[in-house]
């Protein structure tokens, strides 16, 4: 029974991986920077909820939002990435303020300000 099982099993899985593979695959727009993960994310966010407003979603709706996920992946991948790197930098904001170097410190700062600024609508 147990290699039955196991055997089930294995044809279950071969069977959703070829029904995954009838899902098309979309190319994702770009998100080269934060300004443009930011829009990205902003737009396509915008564009799923109008999707989602539709009172019946039908096949086409769904591919729609699919298509919309690949950009939307990418843009939050970059929004994280950056949003690590400004972490470190708010953290060397931190050690610089501990300092005696004011010059260290208004480097860090505003550094860190021009990016922060960026994540604030």
């Amino acid at each position: 029974m147990h290699k039955l099982f196991s055997a089930a099993a294995v044809a279950f899985l071969i069977a959703g991986a070829a029904m995954a593979d009838d899902v098309d695959h979309y190319a994702a727009k770009p998100s080269d920077t934060l300004e443009e993960a930011l829009a990205n994310f902003s737009e396509y966010n915008n564009r799923m909820a109008e999707v989602l407003s539709r009172e019946d979603l039908d096949f086409n709706d769904m591919q729609e939002i699919h298509q919309f996920t690949y950009t939307i992946e990418v843009a939050l991948a970059k929004i994280n990435e950056e949003s690590e790197a400004l972490a470190i930098t708010l953290e060397e904001v931190h050690l610089a303020s501990e300092g005696d170097s004011p010059s260290r410190l208004r480097d860090n700062a505003e550094d860190y300000l021009e990016r922060a600024q960026l994540l604030v609508p």
